[in-house]
């Protein structure tokens, strides 16, 4: 075991000379009195190791003993995950005492003494490989799938495998036989590091089935598929960590994983107070059922910060290997860019643009690339679906962070400080923002089949619309009402039409803030029926006039259950208006 002593400490960064090998992001703990602080190697140079510390260093001294563990950054993975708040380090936050946490506290992640039902997947005999179905138990109401520990290499057989019954996480559950002969005991649990993605023996594959968020503005206009990638960025004070909350429940995912990664303590209370009282549409049951929520603060180190996202995207992938839809979610990952920065000014290494390290770029591109979707070797599918949320310093999208997630990531949300400050909600701006998936023919082929006909096509015309809309009401700001051709007036009330009726949506309404792909596309081919009849006006305010009761009759449509009385009350007096506006316009076409 290799040991070392500190010779030097800057902040969370100590310097370590070592008696013995040492490897690179491997774990150390720092002996400091009663207590063990746990820290990551980032560097070697000889005899000399670098070591971020995930803990405050102020009790630090030079001369305290180190000694390396010979393992990396892990969690402990197997049932009692969801429902759990963790810290960066997964540790359990419920179990830690005080309102604040001590340096050195170290919970478990997992409950030893909870009794799971186990009930066999597999039998003696069977051929497995990592990765491979052992068993299920019931996790809240999820299929927690027991498998084959991904560090297995190569063919096993199943020699024995226990009974139906109540078990700990810890009791053996199988034992598999390898190919050379030797017999291996396996539990529910089992360790990976955080820093390498879990290995999948099958390609990846990309199906492209929409993951339905519930928001409009998100499936219609910029679509994001299962195991796609998008980001999230936008100005303080736009709505970014409201914007993922309505996401994680509203969409069509099994598993949600919340990674808040340094932000401020008001906003990671707001999740813990709010997550365990609502109410899972999908299922009846608590939203906090199937979710993990993993927080960092941002006045913890930044080594923390920096660990948070790969925890999340761990636990991520490890259900995403039972044939789940996972859905990751980080808020921000302008804060665990920060920390990376910070490690690297603090090594001198040499700074790239805005000081930020000189491999930021590769270093989101790996981390992004770890989300999509996979076939198992059982044939079945899971997918991880990752969104992040960037705050970019004055609005500023061309600063670094922006840029290099923009190279990644395949649907973009950009957030409008004018939309924001007129409070309409979402404040995406659908012209900003995009979604590469409506350039890929796959896509089309799949919207085409599974949506409608021309589904992509249709969407690009509403987004012309809007823009003639814009075009129209900066000719109007400028030149003035009058000075205007009423068919600019007309362009400019298609494109608040769309905006009022399909872009904008009620967070506080139990019926408008989760819109399911079926009634979007019902409503935005009526709104888009709308906007393709040619009607006539006498003046610019007899069109504000009209275009104000359509979209009053479309919102109360929107607040109404879908194909309800009340909702076909509103449609009829929709028709009913727009007959009449015939009526008076009879040369229309």
């Amino acid at each position: 075991m290799t040991k070392g002593t500190i010779t030097s400490i800057v902040s969370n960064l100590v310097t370590i000379d070592v008696d013995g090998p040492v490897g690179q992001n491997e774990i150390c703990m720092i002996m400091n009195k009663d207590v063990q602080l746990r820290a990551e190697v980032i560097r070697v140079n000889g005899n000399e190791a670098f070591a971020q510390v995930f803990e405050s260093t102020r009790s630090v001294k030079i001369g305290c003993e180190v000694v390396f563990t010979g393992h990396m950054l892990e969690v402990e993975l197997g049932p009692g995950i969801l429902s759990k708040n963790y810290d960066g380090l997964q540790n359990d936050l419920e179990k830690m005492e005080g309102t604040f946490i001590n340096t050195g506290d170290i919970t478990e992640p997992l409950d030893k003494d909870v009794l799971y039902h186990f009930s066999p997947l597999a039998t003696p005999g069977d051929k497995v490989r990592a990765g491979d179905w052992l068993g299920s138990v019931k996790e809240n109401w999820v299929d927690h799938k027991i498998m084959v520990p991904f560090v297995f290499e190569g063919q096993y057989t199943v020699k024995s495998i226990t009974e139906t019954g109540e078990y700990k996480i810890h009791d053996k559950m199988a034992t598999l036989v390898s190919e050379d002969g030797q017999e291996v005991a396996v539990t529910m649990t089992q360790k990976w590091p955080v820093k390498q993605a879990i290995k999948s023996y099958n390609q990846k594959i990309r199906p492209y089935d929409i993951l339905q968020t519930g928001l409009r503005v998100i499936d219609t206009f910029n679509p994001i598929t299962e195991g796609g990638t998008g980001y999230i960025p936008g100005p303080f004070g736009t709505g970014k960590t409201v914007l993922q909350q309505a996401i994680a429940k509203n969409a069509e995912a099994d598993i949600i994983i919340i990674v808040a990664c340094g932000e401020r303590a008001n906003e990671v209370v707001e999740i813990f107070t709010e997550f365990p009282e609502l109410t899972d549409p999908r299922t009846g049951r608590k939203l906090q059922e199937r979710t993990t929520i993993i927080c960092n603060t941002s006045n913890m180190p930044v080594a923390a910060r920096e660990a948070s996202v790969y925890v999340g995207m761990t636990l991520a992938e490890y259900y995403r290997n039972m044939g789940l839809k996972v859905l990751m979610l980080a808020d921000s990952t302008s804060r665990w860019a920060q920390a990376l920065r910070e490690m690297s000014n603090r090594l001198e290494e040499l700074p790239g643009q805005d000081a930020f390290p000189v491999e930021l770029p590769a270093t989101i591109a790996n981390f992004y690339s770890r989300a999509g979707c996979i076939e198992l070797n059982n044939r079945q599918f899971g997918s991880v679906t990752f969104i992040g949320t960037i705050s970019p310093a004055g609005g500023n999208f061309k600063e670094p962070v922006t840029e290099s997630t923009s190279k990644v990531a395949q649907c973009f949300y950009a957030l409008s400080q004018k939309r924001a400050d007129a409070k309409r909600y979402p404040a995406i701006d659908s012209m900003a923002s995009y979604s590469k998936y409506l350039d890929y023919q796959e896509f089309r082929e799949h919207t085409d089949a599974s949506i409608q006909e021309g589904w992509v096509d249709l969407i690009k015309k509403t987004k012309d619309i809007m823009r003639k809309g814009l075009e129209a009401r900066d000719q109007i700001n400028i030149l003035g009402d009058d000075a205007v051709p009423i068919s600019y007036h007309m362009d400019f009330w298609r494109s608040e039409l769309i905006d009022f009726t399909i872009i904008q949506q009620d967070s506080f309404d139990t019926v408008d803030m989760n819109t399911p792909l079926e009634r979007q596309k019902y409503m935005i081919n009526k709104v888009m029926d709308i906007c393709d009849v040619d009607m006539l006006f006498d003046d610019f305010q007899q069109v504000g006039n009209y275009f104000k009761q359509l979209i009053n009759q479309i919102k109360q449509m929107n607040y109404s259950p879908w194909n309800s009385e009340e909702f076909n009350k509103y449609e009829t007096a929709l028709t009913e208006l727009m007959n009449e506006k015939t009526a008076i316009a009879p040369s229309m076409t």
